[in-house]
């Protein structure tokens, strides 16, 4: 398969399921491995096309994004949020700096272990759809710090590949009481310091292996994932206000559970 028909794949499946609690990191390595896409370029190519994606929740909340900015000196509630969103931040942040080769050269080729974290996180989401404590939170914007810090804490599960940075971020916010679209709608805000962080992690750790030819590849898988994500940004919200989250947590369980007897049955390695 030529480079550049992978790139669009693994930029469709990035922007699809970036935001949905499913785990496009998992997804993106069960993907690249069913492609034979093995070399540590494209390793690199999972984590650096997500910024596509996240630009993507610039794009569609630049409004609310920029409000908050200029309002800063003289507002107290948009530097609550912005500092709410730095405190969630940090946890995940201090982990993946210290844990990055050890998720990337370990972690990110353990396909049984990835396979399991994406059913072990669909029970979590059903046992949460059913019995989460009742919310009291319906404003991303408003979260209290420790609500922040704890959403945070959760953020950090999702350095196992498999778990979902949006799904551990849901879960925690549901846990803490709020709302889901008030839940979904803070993971995308923590998005977006997290996966630049990542980004730039990364690209100055894999600089050394890409080339020029690979740089036009991740550029096309960047694009891809940033349209594709718009699209999904859009439809989530509408679509958990009606539904929940038990249909992403059938998800998770089905592929995962698709990927264990593929790798048991010598499908994928």
């Amino acid at each position: 398969m030529a480079d550049w028909i992978a790139a669009i794949i693994l930029g469709l499946v990035e922007g699809l399921t970036e935001f949905l609690p499913v785990s496009s990191t998992g997804h993106l390595l069960l993907t690249q491995h069913l492609l034979g896409l093995t070399d540590l370029r494209w390793n690199a190519f999972v984590v650096l096309i997500q910024l596509g994606a996240i630009l993507a929740v610039v794009a569609l909340y630049f409004q609310r994004l920029w409000g908050v900015l200029i309002r800063l000196p003289t507002d107290p509630s948009a530097r609550r949020f912005a500092i709410s969103v730095l405190i969630a931040f940090i946890p995940s942040a201090i982990a993946g700096l210290f844990l990055h080769d050890f998720i990337t050269k370990v972690l990110f080729e353990d396909l049984r272990t990835i396979c399991w974290a994406l059913i072990i996180g669909g029970v979590i989401l059903l046992v949460l759809e059913r019995w989460a404590p009742k919310p009291h939170t319906g404003d991303a914007m408003a979260l209290s710090w420790r609500q922040s810090f704890l959403i945070g804490l959760f953020q950090c599960l999702a350095l196992v590949p498999g778990v979902s940075r949006s799904g551990a971020t849901i879960s925690g916010g549901l846990v803490l009481g709020l709302e889901k679209p008030a839940a979904a709608e803070f993971s995308f805000f923590l998005a977006i310091p997290t996966m630049v962080a990542a980004f730039g992690l990364d690209l100055i750790k894999s600089k050394d292996s890409i080339d020029l030819h690979f740089a036009w590849i991740i550029a096309i898988g960047f694009i891809v994932s940033f349209v594709s994500g718009l699209i999904v940004i859009k439809w989530m919200l509408s679509f958990v206000s009606k539904h929940g989250f038990a249909p992403f947590a059938w998800w998770r369980i089905a592929i995962g559970a698709t990927g264990l007897f593929l790798l048991t049955m010598g499908f994928v390695s």
